[in-house]
């Protein structure tokens, strides 16, 4: 297990990280509920079970070479975010809380989900904000540090926090499509459950008036492939009329919840 992801699960153990993984938990049971299909796969966090709420037959959970996984989650597996074992277009879901903070290559881990996602197919990602109170925490910190000032980082030291409008363009680029965002956690950068607590107030203010700025966001986009028709149910009675065939627009949809 390298440094890093020590550091993280480290950082996980804090107020503040229980914080996080809470509202990440409770986002990751609405998203996933009724997402349907065969095939779902969560990389890495074993700390979060993100598809406990999901109904696909076949889950897995792959460790990345960490050992061991908490009671009651889907079935676990060595693999990496790079190199998954799994053939083209066989998955349905595939989950990635906090994976691409994690990973040497985010660009190569995103292509591998594009790869083993089937056309239309959901890839579902959580990250740490580096536009927020959080984040802006944590740049100060690394600018003292660099001045010879002193400066105690708030976040684990995991390398670069990736934006959500960067992963929009990453997604993008992989003819993914946006289908939501949400920010949660707006609370400052305070160390203890009691100052934690105090500033509760500031979930709801933030959700309306600065919801961009929330310490975390989930996103989901999907695959779309150009040139596929998708099937449709084969419970139509023979003699059904057909329907007029109409252009449906799909709306992105931002989400801002509180972190509870």
């Amino acid at each position: 297990m390298s440094d890093e992801i020590i550091g993280l699960h480290h950082w996980f153990d804090t107020p503040a990280g229980q914080h996080l993984l809470a509202w990440e938990q409770a986002r990751y049971d609405e998203l996933v509920a009724d997402l349907f299909g065969f095939h779902a796969l969560q990389l890495g966090l074993p700390g979060v079970d993100g598809l406990r709420a999901n109904r696909m037959p076949h889950r897995w959970l792959a460790l990345g070479g960490q050992e061991g996984s908490p009671a009651g989650t889907p079935a676990a597996l060595l693999a990496e975010p790079v190199m998954l074992p799994f053939a083209e277009a066989s998955l349905d879901l595939v989950l990635m809380p906090h994976t691409l903070e994690l990973s040497v290559d985010p660009h190569a881990a995103l292509r591998e989900v594009q790869r083993v996602l089937v056309p239309e197919g959901r890839v579902v990602i959580g990250g740490l904000n580096p536009w927020s109170l959080w984040g802006f925490n944590q740049k100060r910190a690394r600018l003292y540090q660099r001045l010879g000032a002193g400066g105690r980082l708030f976040l684990p030291d995991v390398g670069e926090f990736i934006a959500p409008g960067r992963l929009r363009d990453w997604l993008e680029l992989l003819d993914f499509e946006l289908e939501s965002v949400s920010f949660g956690c707006f609370r400052p950068a305070v160390a203890s459950e009691r100052w934690l607590q105090r500033y509760e107030w500031m979930d709801g203010l933030g959700a309306r008036w600065w919801p961009v700025l929330g310490a975390g966001y989930v996103t989901v986009a999907v695959k779309r492939v150009r040139g596929v028709r998708l099937l449709e149910p084969g419970w139509r009675t023979a003699g059904a009329p057909l329907a007029a065939q109409a252009q449906v627009a799909q709306q992105q949809g931002i989400h801002v919840s509180s972190c509870d």
